[in-house]
């Protein structure tokens, strides 16, 4: 299957700088808002911990001491303690699993507030080039593994080296020479450490890599099961599915078999220092040196002190894995937007609807250029046909002037501001947008009339309906207007959405209208019905109109022929065809196939 899957979903995202501590530090400002709660929380771990660490020194006592001398009020008292310590050990325990809980999610929720937020304010061009599927799994799963790093991992990090404190000192003040013996296994663990560290970093990223192309691709395969049916592609999607899940699994073994390094070798080291204890203790130093008690009570907090630094391996290898997802979060954030508010932006003044292209140069790619010094005049009021062929830059105009994108070069004035010098929403907030893809959200038809303004009322809504030629299809659904349209409208047809969509931009009362291939998906009826709306709608508006059926522009103001980077003819049906130029041969060639 080489060459099938060669598509943006197969291709893994480069990270544009390797990882920095400061990004640690970055990530600390989330976990500075619950810093007290964390305290708390590493407070009663800590005691945990510390009543947890006495039993092996009761054994101790009760071996050497108590035991031999026979003193069963002194076995009970010890056995007393051991018990009161576990409960403590316990209760302390689950206060801090609790507290931690809130904490994470609250984290979880900060973070992924932040980074939809950001996401908000990218420019359109943001979500062109990258696939949707790769944005979400950054904003539900990454946030979600990051999350609990930076509280339960981050908290247990500090509290596994301060159990390492603590138990060097009980295994000091008990005894010296067998201390030294149990830390001889530490240079060992380093020499591991440093050689698979670098390695476990990249296989993880290698993983984040792989998810996130499978999380894409299934995504949009989703999105498009009807276009997967109808040209009978399930069988090719299936084997391109095959491929990316059969690489995720490949990047994960990969990653497992490198974290799976550290632990058997902490493990390993912990039984050669076991037995060098018993080795030590029982032959070299012998029984008048190391009492036996003192013997059992080291080899126990042997085995303690590995634990932790077992837990330790464990939480690097999480580590390395989140950081791979620390990284991919913050590169989100960090995407520099372009399309945003001057320093210096003030409020559109309300809108009258003149509309000037000053020299107007743009490519969506830097050394692509779609237009190329354009310059022209719309009157306040004038409805503008654009005219040409499929990706001469009619839809690249409507979209400047909506500011959707910035202008390589030249200005675009209305009402004689420049629209760089505004805030964006005071700008978009005055135009209306209708496009050939009418998106519509999850939600009753009545929530995505409204979405175009939020505090408009039922009878307004109606109006809107009446207007465009909705109203008559809404009723005969099931719930009338508050019937429920799944995600894009999917119980609707194209037409149906089409014109919810009309309604939706109608009652927003825009100075500025732009129509792309708007009426593209209704029936010549309907439309027949909808064109007396929409001359309402139309009346005292600007309007830009790219339509592909160029009879239902004859009536505009003005129709502009746009190709080779700019405008090549302008003026009226009846002086463009007088000119015989090429809207003259556009407009003649879909007579006759008309006819």
């Amino acid at each position: 299957m080489a060459n099938k899957n060669k598509n943006t979903y197969g291709q893994d995202e480069r990270l544009e700088t390797p990882f920095q501590f400061k990004h640690l530090l970055r990530a600390g400002v989330y976990i500075k808002k619950y810093k007290w709660k964390m305290i708390l929380a590493f407070s009663m771990s800590l005691l945990a911990s510390a009543a947890g660490l006495m039993g092996p020194k009761l054994t101790q006592m009760a071996l050497d001491d108590v035991i031999p001398n026979k003193d069963w009020k002194g076995l009970w008292i010890l056995v007393g303690l051991l018990v009161l310590f576990s409960v403590i050990t316990v209760v302390f325990a689950t206060i801090r699993s609790r507290i931690m809980t809130v904490v994470s999610q609250n984290i979880i929720y900060d973070i992924r507030k932040d980074l939809f937020e950001h996401l908000q304010e990218l420019e359109v061009q943001y979500f062109d080039d990258r696939p949707h599927g790769k944005i979400l799994i950054r904003v539900v799963n990454y946030v979600n593994s990051v999350a609990d790093m930076l509280t339960n991992g981050l908290i247990n990090v500090i509290l596994e080296f301060m159990n390492i404190i603590f138990i060097v000192v009980f295994m000091f003040f008990m005894d010296v020479k067998m201390s030294l013996v149990i830390l001889c296994g530490i240079p060992f663990l380093a020499v591991v450490i440093l050689l698979i560290k670098n390695h476990q970093r990249k296989a993880w990223q290698n993983v984040s890599n792989k998810n996130s192309n499978l999380n894409a691709y299934l995504q949009e395969n989703i999105t498009g099961a009807k276009v997967t049916k109808a040209f009978t592609r399930e069988d090719y999607n299936c084997e391109i599915f095959t491929e990316l899940s059969g690489e995720s699994r490949k990047a994960w073994m990969k990653a497992i078999i490198l974290s799976n390094l550290l632990w058997p070798s902490v493990d390993n080291i912990s039984v050669w220092v076991r037995i060098a204890i018993y080795v030590f203790g029982l032959l070299i130093f012998g029984p008048s040196v190391v009492s036996l008690g003192t013997i059992i009570a080291m080899s126990s907090y042997a085995a303690r002190f590995w634990q932790p630094i077992m837990s330790l391996a464990n939480l690097f290898n999480n580590f390395i894995n989140n950081i791979a997802y620390l990284e991919r979060i913050f590169e989100t954030m960090d995407t520099p937007v372009s399309v945003r508010d001057a320093e210096d932006a003030h409020e559109m003044k309300e809108i009258k609807g003149e509309v000037i292209f000053d020299d107007v140069t743009f490519g969506y790619e830097e050394g692509q250029t779609v237009l190329s010094h354009v310059s022209f005049k719309v009157k306040a009021g004038e409805s503008v046909a654009l005219v040409g062929a499929t990706g001469a830059g009619k839809s690249t105009i409507v979209n400047l002037i909506s500011r959707f994108y910035n202008v390589t070069d030249g200005r675009i004035l209305i009402d004689g501001e420049d629209i760089s010098k505004v805030t964006l929403k005071s700008l978009r907030s005055q135009m209306g947008i209708m496009l050939q893809d009418s998106f519509l959200f999850s939600g009753t038809i009545a929530d995505n009339i409204r979405y175009g303004r939020l505090d408009a009322t039922d009878e307004q809504i109606l109006e809107a309906s009446r207007v465009v030629c909705a109203d008559d299809f809404i009723k005969n659904m099931p719930e009338g207007y508050e019937t429920m349209v799944n995600e894009r409208g999917s119980k609707l047809s194209q037409g149906q959405k089409q014109l919810v969509s009309f309604a939706r931009t109608l009652i927003s009362d825009p100075r500025i209208l732009v129509l792309d291939e708007a009426t593209s998906s209704i029936d010549v009826q309907t439309e027949s019905a909808l064109q007396k709306g929409l001359n309402n709608m139309l009346r005292g508006r600007t309007s830009f109109i790219i339509a592909h059926r160029l009879s239902t522009i004859r009536n505009c103001d003005k129709i502009m022929f746009v190709g080779d980077g700019g405008i090549l003819e302008a003026g009226t049906h009846e002086e463009l065809m007088a000119m015989k130029g090429h809207y003259y041969s556009l407009y003649t060639s879909q007579i006759k196939e008309i006819a």
